[in-house]
Protein backbone atom coordinates (compact mmCIF):
# COMPACT_ATOMS: atom_id res chain seq x y z
CA UNK A 1 0.00 0.00 0.00
CA UNK A 2 1.39 3.54 -0.87
CA UNK A 3 2.14 5.86 2.02
CA UNK A 4 -0.62 8.56 1.01
CA UNK A 5 -3.21 5.54 1.47
CA UNK A 6 -2.00 4.41 4.41
CA UNK A 7 -2.20 7.68 5.65
CA UNK A 8 -5.76 7.89 4.35
CA UNK A 9 -6.59 4.38 6.05
CA UNK A 10 -5.23 5.65 9.56
CA UNK A 11 -7.13 8.68 9.34
CA UNK A 12 -10.42 6.50 8.69
CA UNK A 13 -9.78 4.55 11.79
CA UNK A 14 -8.69 7.52 13.87
CA UNK A 15 -11.22 10.17 13.18
CA UNK A 16 -9.30 12.74 12.00
CA UNK A 17 -10.09 13.89 8.52
CA UNK A 18 -9.38 17.86 6.69
CA UNK A 19 -12.99 17.58 6.08
CA UNK A 20 -14.68 16.62 8.83
CA UNK A 21 -18.00 18.54 8.32
CA UNK A 22 -21.49 17.47 6.00
CA UNK A 23 -22.74 19.57 3.55
CA UNK A 24 -24.12 23.17 4.64
CA UNK A 25 -28.07 21.91 5.00
CA UNK A 26 -29.61 24.30 2.53
CA UNK A 27 -32.37 27.01 4.03
CA UNK A 28 -35.74 26.50 2.62
CA UNK A 29 -36.88 29.84 1.11
CA UNK A 30 -39.97 30.17 3.00
CA UNK A 31 -37.84 30.46 6.13
CA UNK A 32 -35.55 32.95 4.30
CA UNK A 33 -38.90 34.95 3.61
CA UNK A 34 -39.47 34.39 7.02
CA UNK A 35 -36.47 35.43 8.71
CA UNK A 36 -36.67 38.52 6.65
CA UNK A 37 -39.82 39.36 7.26
CA UNK A 38 -38.78 39.51 11.32
CA UNK A 39 -36.09 41.73 10.95
CA UNK A 40 -38.46 44.09 8.45
CA UNK A 41 -37.34 47.55 10.12
CA UNK A 42 -41.30 48.01 10.86
CA UNK A 43 -41.97 44.73 12.56
CA UNK A 44 -41.45 44.50 16.18
CA UNK A 45 -43.36 41.57 17.04
CA UNK A 46 -42.35 37.79 16.74
CA UNK A 47 -44.12 36.33 13.43
CA UNK A 48 -45.12 32.66 13.53
CA UNK A 49 -42.87 30.67 11.81
CA UNK A 50 -43.39 28.51 8.63
CA UNK A 51 -44.06 24.50 9.23
CA UNK A 52 -40.72 23.43 7.60
CA UNK A 53 -39.01 24.95 10.71
CA UNK A 54 -39.35 22.00 12.78
CA UNK A 55 -38.08 19.83 9.98
CA UNK A 56 -35.13 21.82 9.26
CA UNK A 57 -34.11 22.07 12.88
CA UNK A 58 -34.33 18.53 13.38
CA UNK A 59 -32.04 18.54 10.76
CA UNK A 60 -29.63 20.57 12.17
CA UNK A 61 -29.66 19.26 15.37
CA UNK A 62 -28.77 16.00 14.12
CA UNK A 63 -25.70 17.33 12.50
CA UNK A 64 -24.82 18.89 15.85
CA UNK A 65 -24.74 16.03 17.85
CA UNK A 66 -21.29 15.27 16.44
CA UNK A 67 -20.21 18.66 17.27
CA UNK A 68 -21.20 20.19 20.05
CA UNK A 69 -19.02 23.68 19.16
CA UNK A 70 -20.85 23.66 16.07
CA UNK A 71 -17.50 24.24 14.56
CA UNK A 72 -18.68 23.11 11.27
CA UNK A 73 -21.21 26.46 10.82
CA UNK A 74 -18.56 28.48 9.59
CA UNK A 75 -15.64 26.18 8.51
CA UNK A 76 -16.37 27.22 4.91
CA UNK A 77 -16.75 31.04 5.21
CA UNK A 78 -13.73 31.00 7.30
CA UNK A 79 -11.62 29.24 4.50
CA UNK A 80 -13.04 31.69 1.85
CA UNK A 81 -12.18 34.84 4.36
CA UNK A 82 -8.95 33.27 4.96
CA UNK A 83 -7.84 33.61 1.51
CA UNK A 84 -8.67 37.01 1.13
CA UNK A 85 -7.03 40.58 2.04
CA UNK A 86 -6.87 41.09 5.75
CA UNK A 87 -9.37 43.90 5.17
CA UNK A 88 -12.25 41.50 4.41
CA UNK A 89 -11.96 40.79 7.98
CA UNK A 90 -11.05 43.84 10.09
CA UNK A 91 -13.56 43.00 13.11
CA UNK A 92 -15.44 39.57 13.83
CA UNK A 93 -18.73 39.57 16.44
CA UNK A 94 -18.66 36.42 18.41
CA UNK A 95 -22.15 35.67 20.20
CA UNK A 96 -25.18 33.78 20.40
CA UNK A 97 -28.29 34.28 18.00
CA UNK A 98 -28.68 38.02 19.41
CA UNK A 99 -24.67 38.56 17.33
CA UNK A 100 -25.75 35.92 14.18
CA UNK A 101 -29.52 37.85 13.68
CA UNK A 102 -27.63 41.73 13.96
CA UNK A 103 -26.69 41.04 10.03
CA UNK A 104 -30.14 40.47 9.85
CA UNK A 105 -31.17 43.59 11.68
CA UNK A 106 -28.91 45.84 10.04
CA UNK A 107 -26.90 44.49 7.13
CA UNK A 108 -25.25 47.96 6.83
CA UNK A 109 -23.37 47.38 9.98
CA UNK A 110 -21.47 44.33 8.62
CA UNK A 111 -19.56 45.59 5.80
CA UNK A 112 -16.06 47.08 5.52
CA UNK A 113 -15.00 43.93 6.76
CA UNK A 114 -16.81 43.09 9.86
CA UNK A 115 -17.63 39.94 9.96
CA UNK A 116 -20.55 38.15 11.64
CA UNK A 117 -19.99 35.10 14.08
CA UNK A 118 -23.05 34.53 15.90
CA UNK A 119 -24.12 31.11 16.58
CA UNK A 120 -28.26 30.81 17.87
CA UNK A 121 -28.55 29.54 21.45
CA UNK A 122 -24.64 28.89 22.26
CA UNK A 123 -23.45 29.21 25.76
CA UNK A 124 -20.02 30.61 26.66
CA UNK A 125 -18.48 27.21 26.45
CA UNK A 126 -19.08 26.51 22.92
CA UNK A 127 -17.89 30.07 21.68
CA UNK A 128 -15.17 29.38 23.89
CA UNK A 129 -14.58 26.18 21.58
CA UNK A 130 -15.31 27.55 18.66
CA UNK A 131 -13.22 31.30 19.12
CA UNK A 132 -10.01 29.61 17.77
CA UNK A 133 -11.36 28.60 14.22
CA UNK A 134 -13.80 31.29 14.54
CA UNK A 135 -12.26 34.30 15.75
CA UNK A 136 -8.77 33.91 16.21
CA UNK A 137 -7.86 32.06 12.43
CA UNK A 138 -9.17 34.89 10.90
CA UNK A 139 -6.97 37.45 12.75
CA UNK A 140 -9.29 40.42 12.89
CA UNK A 141 -7.94 43.64 14.26
CA UNK A 142 -10.75 43.55 16.61
CA UNK A 143 -13.07 41.16 18.46
CA UNK A 144 -16.66 41.73 19.71
CA UNK A 145 -17.85 39.35 22.10
CA UNK A 146 -21.00 39.49 23.51
CA UNK A 147 -22.10 36.47 25.53
CA UNK A 148 -23.92 34.85 28.23
CA UNK A 149 -27.69 35.12 27.58
CA UNK A 150 -28.10 31.59 27.22
CA UNK A 151 -26.06 30.16 30.05
CA UNK A 152 -28.18 32.70 32.29
CA UNK A 153 -30.80 30.41 30.74
CA UNK A 154 -29.37 27.11 31.33
CA UNK A 155 -29.04 25.91 27.42
CA UNK A 156 -26.46 23.54 28.19
CA UNK A 157 -27.63 22.93 31.76
CA UNK A 158 -26.47 24.86 34.49
CA UNK A 159 -23.20 26.92 35.54
CA UNK A 160 -22.29 29.42 38.29
CA UNK A 161 -21.09 33.41 37.75
CA UNK A 162 -17.61 32.08 38.10
CA UNK A 163 -17.88 29.54 35.36
CA UNK A 164 -19.21 32.24 32.26
CA UNK A 165 -16.99 34.70 33.64
CA UNK A 166 -13.76 32.57 33.51
CA UNK A 167 -14.94 31.20 29.77
CA UNK A 168 -15.18 34.75 28.92
CA UNK A 169 -11.93 35.90 30.56
CA UNK A 170 -10.03 32.93 28.38
CA UNK A 171 -11.62 34.59 25.59
CA UNK A 172 -9.97 37.85 25.99
CA UNK A 173 -6.76 36.82 26.76
CA UNK A 174 -6.84 34.41 23.86
CA UNK A 175 -7.38 37.52 21.88
CA UNK A 176 -4.70 39.73 23.76
CA UNK A 177 -2.71 36.80 23.17
CA UNK A 178 -3.07 37.13 18.98
CA UNK A 179 -2.55 41.09 19.16
CA UNK A 180 -6.27 41.44 18.61
CA UNK A 181 -8.33 44.11 20.20
CA UNK A 182 -11.36 43.07 22.15
CA UNK A 183 -14.60 45.31 22.75
CA UNK A 184 -16.37 43.25 25.88
CA UNK A 185 -20.13 43.57 25.67
CA UNK A 186 -22.63 43.68 28.54
CA UNK A 187 -25.13 40.76 28.00
CA UNK A 188 -28.45 42.40 27.12
CA UNK A 189 -31.53 43.35 28.69
CA UNK A 190 -33.87 40.92 29.02
CA UNK A 191 -36.80 40.49 31.58
CA UNK A 192 -37.77 36.94 30.57
CA UNK A 193 -36.92 34.19 28.40
CA UNK A 194 -39.71 32.70 26.06
CA UNK A 195 -38.10 29.28 25.69
CA UNK A 196 -37.28 29.23 29.60
CA UNK A 197 -40.10 31.21 31.26
CA UNK A 198 -39.14 29.85 34.58
CA UNK A 199 -36.45 32.13 34.79
CA UNK A 200 -36.53 35.62 36.14
CA UNK A 201 -33.21 37.06 33.81
CA UNK A 202 -33.17 40.40 34.88
CA UNK A 203 -31.41 40.49 38.27
CA UNK A 204 -28.50 37.52 37.08
CA UNK A 205 -28.00 39.76 33.91
CA UNK A 206 -27.57 42.67 36.45
CA UNK A 207 -24.87 40.62 38.46
CA UNK A 208 -23.16 39.42 35.33
CA UNK A 209 -22.51 42.33 33.50
CA UNK A 210 -21.28 44.08 37.08
CA UNK A 211 -18.72 41.19 36.43
CA UNK A 212 -17.84 41.53 33.14
CA UNK A 213 -17.51 45.49 33.77
CA UNK A 214 -14.57 44.14 36.22
CA UNK A 215 -13.46 41.80 34.16
CA UNK A 216 -12.81 44.44 31.27
CA UNK A 217 -11.78 46.95 33.70
CA UNK A 218 -8.78 44.41 35.11
CA UNK A 219 -7.79 43.29 31.15
CA UNK A 220 -7.75 46.62 29.78
CA UNK A 221 -10.20 46.19 27.25
CA UNK A 222 -13.46 48.11 26.03
CA UNK A 223 -16.45 47.69 27.28
CA UNK A 224 -19.98 48.28 25.74
CA UNK A 225 -23.37 48.31 26.88
CA UNK A 226 -26.18 48.58 25.00
CA UNK A 227 -28.95 48.59 27.46
CA UNK A 228 -28.77 52.50 27.61
CA UNK A 229 -30.11 52.12 24.09
CA UNK A 230 -32.63 49.51 23.72
CA UNK A 231 -33.08 48.67 28.20
CA UNK A 232 -35.67 50.21 30.58
CA UNK A 233 -34.77 50.65 34.45
CA UNK A 234 -36.60 47.20 35.36
CA UNK A 235 -33.84 44.97 32.89
CA UNK A 236 -35.95 44.66 30.19
CA UNK A 237 -35.89 45.47 26.83
CA UNK A 238 -38.02 48.23 25.74
CA UNK A 239 -41.08 46.88 23.77
CA UNK A 240 -40.77 48.86 20.58
CA UNK A 241 -36.80 47.44 20.44
CA UNK A 242 -37.59 43.72 20.98
CA UNK A 243 -39.30 40.81 18.82
CA UNK A 244 -39.79 38.84 21.74
CA UNK A 245 -37.87 40.85 24.54
CA UNK A 246 -34.60 39.06 24.23
CA UNK A 247 -33.61 39.87 20.94
CA UNK A 248 -33.58 42.92 19.60
CA UNK A 249 -35.89 44.10 16.49
CA UNK A 250 -34.05 46.18 13.44
CA UNK A 251 -35.19 49.19 15.46
CA UNK A 252 -33.20 47.74 18.07
CA UNK A 253 -29.97 46.58 16.30
CA UNK A 254 -30.05 49.94 14.36
CA UNK A 255 -30.51 51.81 18.07
CA UNK A 256 -27.24 49.92 19.11
CA UNK A 257 -25.12 50.85 16.47
CA UNK A 258 -23.49 54.11 17.13
CA UNK A 259 -22.45 52.42 20.43
CA UNK A 260 -21.05 49.45 18.98
CA UNK A 261 -19.73 51.98 16.01
CA UNK A 262 -17.96 53.96 18.65
CA UNK A 263 -16.37 50.98 20.85
CA UNK A 264 -15.21 49.65 17.48
CA UNK A 265 -13.38 53.28 16.64
CA UNK A 266 -12.11 53.07 20.66
CA UNK A 267 -10.29 50.06 19.82
CA UNK A 268 -8.56 51.52 16.56
CA UNK A 269 -11.00 49.88 13.89
CA UNK A 270 -13.10 53.04 11.84
CA UNK A 271 -16.26 52.15 10.52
Amino acid sequence: MALPALFAAAIAVTGITENPCPPPLPIPPELVAWRNAMYAPANHATIPPPASLNAYNAAYAEQRRADWPDLCHYRLENLSLKAQPAAARRVVFMGDSITQAWGYGDPALFRNGWVDRGISGQTTPQMLLRFSADVLALRPRVVHIMAGTNDVAGNTGPSTFETVEQNIAAMVTLAKAAGIKVVLAAVPPAARMPWAPQIAPAPVIAALNARLRALADREGVIFVDYAPAIGLPDGSMRPEMTLDGVHPSAAGYIAMAPLTRAAIARAGVAP
